[in-house]
Parts: structure tokens; C-alpha cells; sequence
């Protein structure tokens, strides 16, 4: 199609000792669930590093919306979420706590969203992070991004041990984002669990 891509990596390089991404080029699209799978050690984790600027690569250009994310950062993570497989959380805190310290940082934040997924989630806002579980944690990661009206959301490893009732819920819930017009990057290594989902935009 002819529509602009949300995101473009292109030529996006980086070495380290053992460990070289050479050239990594790919485009997300709105309305899209895009996977990005790789063995471990394929530079998935770099790349996604490299595209949130936590790391700067040495070659090639990341464009979000045409425009390119050195020159608009404070827009582009704005403009995103980000589901890491663990999290940035402190474990002491309760989930109101820990909402507070992130909602800062973004100017389009909706506590009304929040409370919506929060709900949704059936997660409650007195509990500590510490008592959730591996799952939990992961519908609060996604209840966060999903609070600020990200365009992207990008998910690292969603899966990894999650039970599959639990994989198939976390889908469900997904393809539901999506149909409200949030392109999603998923990153995953395990194929044969990520490529039963029907209706992908297609798998880098």
C-alpha cells in the first residue's frame, strides 16, 4: 500500500563485542500486528533498545510518523507504549503508587482510561506490585501504555511464561486493541505459539 508507515527502521546497525546487528529495515503499520521474531540472540532486544533511544546505534535512521525520532523524542514516547517482559516496576509499591510515578512523564495521560483497564484486568489498585503475578504484571504494563492513547504499542517477549489459557487471553485482548487503531510490534522467539494467532499484518 502507498500509506505511510507509523514506524520505519531502516539500515539500523550496532556492534558489540560477539554480537553485530547489521542492517535491520522494517515498517509498521497502523491498524497492524506486526511480529518480530528471531531466535535468541538475533538482536531483538537490541533493536527494540535502539528504537525506545536506551541505546544509540551506529547506523541507520528510525522514523516515527515520517519524521525521525532523534529530532522528536519527547513526541515519539508520547506516542508509544512499551510492554517490557518484566517490567520497570518497584516491588514495594502499590499499583496507584506506581501509576502516579509513570503518568508524569506522559501529556496525554487518562486516569479514566486507567481505571477502564485496570478494571477490565480485574486488577485492584491497593495491591503491591509484588503480589502480582507473571501475568498480572503484564496486563498492568499494558493497562499503562494503553493510558496515554499510544499510536504503538510495542511488547517484548508478551508470552514467556504465561500459561496458554493465559497467551490466548492476552491475544483476545491484543486484537482488541487494535481494532480501536493502536498498531502493534510484538517480539517474540517462540514461533510456533506466536504464529497460531490468525490475522497477523505479517512477521518480520
Amino acid at each position: 500500500s502507498n500509506m505511510q508507515p507509523l514506524l520505519e527502521v531502516e539500515g539500523l546497525k550496532k556492534t558489540y563485542p560477539g554480537f553485530q546487528l547489521n542492517g535491520v529495515s522494517f515498517s509498521i503499520y497502523e491498524d497492524c500486528i506486526t511480529g518480530f521474531i528471531g531466535a535468541n540472540g538475533a538482536g531483538k532486544t537490541t533493536t527494540i533498545r535502539s528504537i525506545l533511544h536506551l541505546i544509540s546505534h551506529e547506523a541507520g535512521t528510525i522514523k516515527f510518523k515520517g519524521k525521525d525520532i532523534s529530532k522528536t523524542e519527547k513526541s515519539f514516547k508520547d506516542s508509544i507504549g512499551v510492554v517490557f517482559d518484566e517490567g520497570f516496576f518497584y516491588d514495594e509499591l502499590t499499583l496507584t503508587q506506581m501509576k502516579n510515578l509513570i503518568a508524569s512523564s506522559y501529556s496525554h495521560w487518562d486516569n479514566g482510561a486507567y481505571t477502564h483497564y485496570l478494571d477490565a484486568f480485574s486488577l485492584r489498585p491497593d495491591q503491591t506490585i509484588s503480589s502480582l503475578s507473571r501475568g498480572m504484571k503484564m496486563k498492568f504494563s499494558l493497562a499503562l501504555a494503553l493510558s496515554h492513547h499510544a499510536e504503538l504499542l510495542i511488547m517484548d517477549e508478551p508470552s514467556w511464561g504465561l500459561a496458554p489459557i493465559l497467551v490466548t487471553e492476552m491475544f483476545q485482548t491484543i486484537e482488541m486493541i487494535r481494532d480501536r487503531g493502536t498498531a502493534i510490534l510484538i517480539v517474540e522467539q517462540n514461533v510456533g505459539k506466536t504464529l497460531s494467532i490468525s490475522d497477523w499484518g505479517y512477521v518480520i
